[in-house]
């Protein structure tokens, strides 16, 4: 019964959550978006293999990401000569660019919270799972 359950809730959650393909990617390219964004705002100075380290990306990826940002006018390149950066250039979010971060962030944090709501009900079930389990009841 219990494990009748636990199906039922992951096809539930896999049908709210993973509509298709595309919608995970872009889902993914936006926590990107989002995390290189709140990167830079924080720290502007920061290299790219320095952002793709803490991203835990390739800096071929970031790069890629970084261009794109910049295409949509949320990034923009300064130079600064004191920059740490050997190039002498700094990453620095436009005014558009924050705009769009905070709803980033919005989003962002609206899926956590549903993963969080799905993961709490999952573990739910598997306790009552290992409960069953261990008080020799069949499920």
């Amino acid at each position: 019964m219990a494990e009748l359950e636990l199906l039922k809730f992951k096809q539930k959650s896999l049908r709210l959550s993973e509509p298709n393909h595309s919608s995970r990617q872009a889902r993914l390219q936006e926590d990107t978006y989002f995390r290189v964004m709140r990167l830079l705002q924080d720290d502007p100075d920061l290299t790219q293999r320095e952002l793709a380290q803490r991203l835990g990306v390739s800096v071929g990826g970031l790069n890629y990401c970084l261009r794109a940002l910049i295409a949509k006018g949320w990034v923009k390149v300064q130079n600064f000569s004191h920059s740490k950066n050997k190039f002498g250039y700094v990453y620095v979010l436009t005014p558009r660019g924050i705009g769009e971060k905070t709803k980033l962030t919005h989003r962002f944090l609206c899926r956590k919270l549903e993963e969080y709501e799905a993961l709490k009900q999952e573990i739910a079930l598997l306790r009552r799972d290992a409960d069953l389990t261990q008080s020799g009841k069949p499920n």
